[in-house]
């Protein structure tokens, strides 16, 4: 485990990226274009970045980012 000290401008950039990479990844995971592969690999990267975000936002911001249960039925079936 590691631990970071950031002050409140580092906060809120960090923030900003997860944010910006979690809809990016929203996004493609919903592109019928991409591979189930490329998929599975995108759903592992989106997992570990909700689970960073979460530890900087509040609970009403994280539900932004959630994916629905048909968005992960849907993930394989390519």
């Amino acid at each position: 485990m590691l631990g970071v000290m950031l002050n409140n401008k580092e906060t809120q950039e960090i923030e900003y990226m997860l944010k910006r990479e979690l809809e990016e990844l929203l996004l493609d995971l919903t592109d019928s274009r991409i591979d189930g592969i490329v998929k599975r690999a995108m759903e592992e990267r989106y997992k570990i970045i909700f689970g960073l975000y979460k530890r900087f936002a509040s609970p009403k911001e994280c539900y932004k980012y959630i994916r629905s249960k048909q968005q992960r039925s849907e993930k394989f079936s390519d």
